[in-house]
């Protein structure tokens, strides 16, 4: 996703179509997908003719009933982007929901691919007990992979070496930690070329051992209580992610205490005018976007006057102005937050901490 950011997010030209809706993963509700998408690409091919000379809106039309009719819905996950121009035609599926649009602007709208990168989370899962340990890797809910390289681990021989330490309960916590740092060595050697957040999957007692004994405890963000030794990876996951996804939550809903500290120093901006001057200018540091705002606008000397969508043939009409105040505070390194915080509200939904 990442690389697919950087090829559309600096791609500019006369015509870039983009088609936004949300999708299934199960049938049977997977099956209406390509009827919403079928209808999706009916506006696209109205707007694009009416916009457009005909010949060209042809050649736009026909790369977009290409690249629809060879989706394969079956695979569909929670949303589904398709980006078109003269040059391009790809689509992108994504784990979060979306607002079924179609966008016509000079660049593709990319904000669901940056929201996306914010709320995808990848992490590993350290599934232990104190006979046995293994890895999994994750993105939300969705498992990419168990490790089979070096994993699982039995802790036969250490169970087995020294009777005097396994008939007191001290004796048996000294064995115990000894195999979770072995574990523990072979996590930080497995992930050292692509470090993820870790959840340990394990009883309550096991966790505390896993703690006191632990390497690098600041990649550890939580603690899934119960043993899952048996258990098929993507039932380990689809239970780690709720804990996961509550982390991840209550992490960016701090970042809303940072606006409180930028007004008093005069650092925060909530007219849209304002920040978009702002992020032009490079001063943008923070943008918090409350999820769902979407925004069409006029640009007129440089000033961004809101309308609704029935101003769509006026010159300058841009589709999503929030997309592009997005965009161009991610160009100058900005730092973009996806909240459903409600504290958002009294900003319209928008609101930037600038640098200076």
């Amino acid at each position: 996703m990442d690389k697919t950011l950087k090829i559309l997010k600096d791609i500019q030209s006369e015509c870039c179509v983009t088609i936004i809706l949300n999708t299934h993963r199960t049938k049977p509700e997977n099956q209406k997908d390509a009827i919403i998408l079928k209808n999706l690409i009916k506006e696209a091919e109205q707007r694009l003719f009416e916009s457009f000379d005909k010949r060209f809106a042809k050649t736009i039309v026909e790369k977009i009933k290409i690249i629809g009719n060879n989706i394969n819905h079956n695979f569909n996950l929670d949303s589904l982007i398709l980006f078109i121009n003269e040059d391009i035609a790809e689509f992108t599926r994504l784990t979060i929901p979306v607002k079924d649009r179609v966008i016509i602007d000079k660049t593709f709208a990319t904000r669901d691919l940056i929201r996306a990168m914010h709320e995808q989370v990848s992490y590993y899962a350290l599934v232990i007990s104190r006979q046995n340990a293994r890895l999994i890797e994750a993105q939300n809910d969705l498992l990419i992979k168990e490790f089979n390289q070096g994993w699982p681990v039995s802790n036969d021989t250490l169970f087995t070496t020294d009777k005097h330490k396994l008939s007191t309960a001290a004796g048996q916590d000294v064995l115990i930690e000894e195999f979770f740092n072995q574990i523990d060595k072979l996590v930080n050697e497995t992930i050292k070329e692509n470090p993820l957040p870790i959840i340990i999957v394990t009883e309550e007692r096991n966790y505390n051992h896993y703690l006191k004994i632990a390497d690098r405890k600041d990649i550890i963000i939580g603690h899934l209580n119960k043993n899952r030794d048996d258990e098929k990876a993507y039932h380990i996951i689809s239970d780690a992610w709720n804990t996961v996804k509550e982390v991840s939550k209550k992490q960016r809903e701090k970042r809303i205490s940072e606006l409180g500290k930028a007004t008093s120093s005069g650092k925060l901006q909530s007219d849209i005018n304002e920040i978009w001057t702002a992020v032009n200018q490079g001063r943008g540091r923070t943008l918090f976007i409350k999820k769902g705002t979407f925004q069409p606008a006029i640009l007129k000397d440089d000033k961004v006057i809101l309308v609704n969508d029935d101003n769509s043939k006026d010159n300058g009409f841009i589709d999503d102005i929030i997309d592009e105040i997005i965009e161009i505070n991610m160009k100058y390194g900005g730092d973009n937050i996806f909240l459903e915080n409600e504290k958002l509200d009294k900003y319209n939904g928008l609101a930037l901490i600038t640098r200076y």
